[in-house]
């Protein structure tokens, strides 16, 4: 499996939050030739080591679980209804392919709406939408018959599949983050034919988009002194992104590197200065917050950890057309795997 065959497979299995084991699966088959040690830990997160001997941790986090939704009534006439996994965009659900991974297999579902014709005037112009009146359908007669293929607890994620669009961009649902996932995982593989200086750890951390939980159970059992996390941000080259006061943040422009309260300044400078040397693009992120990534949650795990994060940047966040370069992917990896390179004894990450 090459590459690219990787991250297909990844965006191409459902793994939506609290459901990611099918996803983890394929994370652990494709990097048991690459690590020194796979360990699965109790909350379900897989952290896969290079040289984990060592007295020095890196931590890489991308994490692997996607919005999606879980079944929580089957009614009379079959229809099924759901709630949100995760920050949920209920604007995009009207009219969308999902699908419902029950007990015995994948079932293949629509998200209904009441037909123009028939709404109301207030309906029409209605912005706010409610996910209590939603159903899929999936052509059952009764709630019998739904009940045959579909359970109350399923999961369901976006109808998974993959588009590549012009200039070297890639559109699927999960991106967000498989594609973080996808530069963690690929950053120590180029490193495991590398010497290094430290004990480098890729997590495909579980259950971000619920509150960082798998960030900060596994930063707690892996105790790093470096922890960056690798997730999408908000690309700002397209008309829905309206703040022309923002930082730009274009596809294809390279990723992204954080400054602010949340990175670690040596961290920071590291990176940059990584970006530099292997000669890749990347564009400035500040932040003024603690960031909603994994980052967040690794920095406050023990006694404090140095910080930072790499942005993928990303269109059209939380829908089923969110859009990448895979040329911000190759970016990352070389610049994650030469910070990673030029750790030596003597670098010491506490500002000063």
């Amino acid at each position: 499996m090459d590459s690219k065959d990787f991250l297909h497979k990844l965006l191409q299995t459902p793994s939506p939050t609290g459901f990611e084991q099918p996803v983890q699966r394929i994370v652990r088959e494709r990097m048991k030739k690459h690590a020194d040690s796979i360990e699965t830990d109790l909350h379900g997160n897989v952290i896969v080591a290079l040289n984990p001997k060592a007295e020095r941790k890196v931590m890489l986090a991308g994490h692997c679980d996607q919005i999606g939704l879980m079944v929580r009534h089957i009614s009379n006439e079959g229809f099924v209804y759901v709630s949100a996994l995760g920050g949920m965009d209920i604007g995009v659900l009207h009219g969308a392919r999902v699908t419902i991974f029950g007990e015995k297999g994948p079932v293949e579902g629509i998200v209904g709406r009441k037909p123009i014709h028939a709404q109301s005037a207030d309906e029409r112009d209605k912005t706010k939408n409610d996910i209590e009146k939603l159903w899929i359908d999936i052509g059952a007669r009764n709630k019998k018959e739904a009940e045959k293929r579909v359970a109350i607890g399923d999961c369901a994620t976006f109808k998974l599949g993959i588009l590549d669009l012009g200039n070297n961009l890639i559109c699927a649902p999960g991106l967000d983050d498989k594609v973080g996932l996808f530069v963690a995982m690929e950053t120590l593989r180029v490193c495991s034919s590398k010497k290094l200086n430290v004990g480098l750890y890729a997590v495909s951390t579980v259950q971000e988009e619920v509150g960082l939980r798998g960030a900060a159970t596994s930063a707690f059992g892996i105790s790093p002194e470096v922890g960056i996390a690798i997730d999408v941000t908000h690309a700002t080259d397209n008309p829905g992104h309206e703040n022309a006061k923002a930082a730009p943040c274009k596809l294809g422009g390279g990723p992204t590197i954080t400054s602010g309260p949340n990175t670690n300044p040596v961290v920071g400078k590291m990176l940059k200065d990584a970006a530099k040397k292997a000669k890749v693009p990347f564009q400035p992120a500040p932040s003024p917050r603690p960031l909603g990534n994994d980052a967040n949650s690794i920095q406050m795990s023990g006694r404090g950890v140095a910080a930072a994060s790499i942005g993928i940047p990303n269109r059209y966040m939380h829908s089923q057309v969110e859009v990448c370069s895979y040329k911000d992917l190759e970016g990352a990896i070389k610049i994650l795997a030469g910070f990673v390179q030029a750790i030596t004894a003597k670098t010491d990450f506490r500002p000063m």
